[in-house]
């Protein structure tokens, strides 16, 4: 799939609900051999990030099958997830609260959380500004967001190496285990996300302070972190 392949608008909304529907039974298999299960200390991370105390209410933004919920859930957190696919939503293992909604329009009052997090949904959304917004609307001031998301190693041979291996190799797994088409879009899907330096603008932009980068597995990943203005 070429970067000129890729939807966007409502057309990309669509599309990505439906694919999600499609690769819900084995989603958490297919992540786990493709990140060689670095994404599990990934969502550690994230959560560590949080900062919050004990019984804090946190959102999981794009919970899929509720991998994040279950991590909060761990570290004695209030959690309730939130994902437009309905099917990963039927096929999520979480004792947290899970809502069908679009990461823009969160059914949740102005102020009503201590944090949000999001693992891997922020090339899915249609619009990654508004995306932060509706995060900073729902979390009180001195609250976090944490965004894990993929990224390109800075260093050269490592980054050729993470290319061939998440473009070549990513795909083959995926349609192996699942589907072939759903694992070469996400690959190509990482043309939607800006360069880090205007994803920390946006998210400043977007009501928070003391925004920050912390790369993940060599520059495989990447946490995006702000504290609600």
């Amino acid at each position: 799939m070429t970067v000129a392949e890729l939807p966007i608008g409502e057309r990309k909304a669509r599309a990505v609900e439906e694919m999600f529907d499609r690769i819900a039974p084995r989603y958490e298999l297919v992540n786990r051999v493709m990140t060689l299960g670095l994404d599990a200390g990934w969502r550690r991370r994230a959560v560590r990030e949080l900062q919050l105390e004990p019984g804090a209410r946190v959102i999981d933004v794009g919970c899929g099958t509720g991998d994040l919920c279950r991590v909060l859930g761990r570290a004695r957190l209030r959690a309730v997830g939130i994902d437009m696919a309905a099917g990963m939503l039927a096929k999520a293992h979480t004792a947290a609260p899970l809502v069908r909604a679009d990461a823009l329009h969160l059914p949740i009052r102005d102020a009503a959380l201590a944090g949000a997090v999001s693992g891997f949904a922020l090339r899915n959304v249609v619009d990654i500004a508004a995306c932060f917004r509706e995060a900073a609307r729902v979390i009180r001031p001195g609250g976090r967001a944490v965004f894990l998301e993929v990224s390109e190693p800075p260093n050269p041979v490592v980054r050729r190496l993470h290319a061939l291996y998440f473009r070549r190799i990513v795909p083959m797994v995926g349609g192996l285990l699942s589907d072939r088409r759903a694992y070469a879009y996400l690959p190509a899907s990482t043309a939607y996300l800006p360069v880090p330096a205007e994803l920390l603008r946006l998210l400043t932009d977007a009501g928070f302070v003391r925004c920050r980068r912390v790369q993940l597995g060599a520059g495989a990943a990447q946490l995006l972190i702000g504290i609600r203005q």
